[in-house]
């Protein structure tokens, strides 16, 4: 088993990228495994670590295609639903009030009119 090559922080060699990088190019790791890593050390715990891929062998990222748009609408259709009142928020609701503000706060009704 080989070891990867480690690389210091900002200074990994041109050819490697890290998954964000690769993104913004319009490109995906495609399959690869992890090429190297990036250490970027810190004084009172372990060193953050970066995985870099080559960007000779990545490969172009797929396009959306209707029917998956179709299902990002209908998943972040589904998170604006309150489950407690089951009428649309008009916004995302927070996964640490699990309900809409209304819902959450019951000094008012859950149709937003305050009492």
């Amino acid at each position: 088993m080989a070891a990867l090559p480690v690389f210091r922080w900002r200074l990994a060699p041109d050819g490697y990228a890290t998954r964000r990088q690769l993104r913004a190019r319009g490109l995906r790791p495609g399959g690869q495994s992890v090429a190297a890593q990036l250490e970027r050390p810190r004084r009172r715990r372990g060193p953050l670590v970066a995985y870099l891929y080559r960007v000779d062998l990545a490969k172009p990222v797929r396009p959306m295609t209707e029917a998956r748009w179709a299902a990002l609408a209908k998943a972040n259709r589904a998170r604006r639903i309150c489950p407690a009142c089951g009428r649309d928020a008009g916004y995302v609701i927070p996964v640490s009030l699990g309900a809409c503000v209304p819902c959450a706060f019951p000094e008012g009704s859950c149709d937003g009119i305050a009492a």
